[in-house]
């Protein structure tokens, strides 16, 4: 509570966002459930923070349509429904194809050695069959991939979509004897940015999602 009344605008907005990234996770977990009221006292006393911080990540939860305010009622949570996935995860295909063709097109030496050392991550953990540690580096793979691509608005649009995407899974069990597919998806993408064909690229990395949603049971 001492840390609101101190009046900093850098910590006021650091005590929103991280409510706000608590709370969008806690919605798309579903520790809080479609439906579910929420009123500002409420998580006050679950976050242990003031109004104010509350008040902020409501503003951003609404604007994400997790939450809806209803006059007279009280602040809703919306969740994503089974639609919802589906057309993110559509939206997140055709963003991912941009990101690879700019990303072949402009990727650097430096950027280039990383997405190398990524992929040989991704051969040690396949080879060790570790899924948890195989997942983390999947997607150190594609933020540089987003990184290579120089747009920060699309970088940020994928990163916001690869999140939403990752909380509606719990864990890494559907990844469980798949690790060998997983790699040899990811050496198609690598092997276009090897001989810089963007067509080659979107082709494998659309292949890529679309068997990544079948794996994880988002084919809706």
């Amino acid at each position: 509570m001492m840390q609101d009344a101190v009046g900093s605008k850098g910590l006021g907005a650091s005590l929103s966002d991280n409510l706000f990234s608590e709370l969008r996770k806690d919605i798309l977990t579903g520790k809080l459930r479609s439906g579910d009221k929420l009123s500002e006292q409420q998580v006050c006393d679950l976050y242990g923070v003031s109004r104010t911080p509350v008040r902020e990540a409501f503003r951003q939860l609404e604007l994400e349509g997790l939450l809806r305010t209803i006059p007279n009622r009280g602040a809703f949570v919306v969740g994503l429904t089974a639609r919802d996935l589906k057309d993110l995860c559509e939206m997140r295909k055709a963003f991912e194809i941009i990101a690879v063709r700019w990303a072949i097109e402009r990727i650097t030496k430096e950027e280039m050695e990383k997405l190398e050392e990524a992929y040989e991550f991704m051969e040690f953990y396949t080879m060790k069959e570790d899924a948890d540690k195989m997942l983390n580096i999947n997607m150190r793979f594609h933020e540089l991939i987003y990184e290579a691509a120089k747009n920060r608005m699309l970088a940020h649009t994928l990163s916001d979509y690869q999140f939403y995407i990752k909380q509606t899974k719990t864990n890494s069990s559907y990844l469980d004897g798949r690790l060998g597919e997983v790699l040899e998806e990811h050496k198609k993408i690598y092997q276009a940015f090897l001989d810089h064909d963007p067509d080659a690229g979107e082709r494998a990395v659309a292949a890529h999602l679309d068997h990544a949603r079948k794996r994880a049971g988002l084919l809706i």
